[in-house]
């Protein structure tokens, strides 16, 4: 089974991290999906 995991990681935190960890565990894939929030003010560019 595969999840997906959107967001703008921007930046990305130990939180995100944790969550990424913890669902490997439990799924065979996590496809990590970044995206570009345009409502954000963002540190890193796309």
């Amino acid at each position: 089974m595969k999840a997906i995991y959107p967001g703008s990681f921007d930046p990305i935190t130990l939180g995100h991290l944790d969550i990424i960890e913890r669902g490997c565990r439990l799924f065979e894939q996590v496809i990590v999906a970044v995206l570009r929030n345009p409502h954000k003010t963002p540190l890193f560019s796309v």
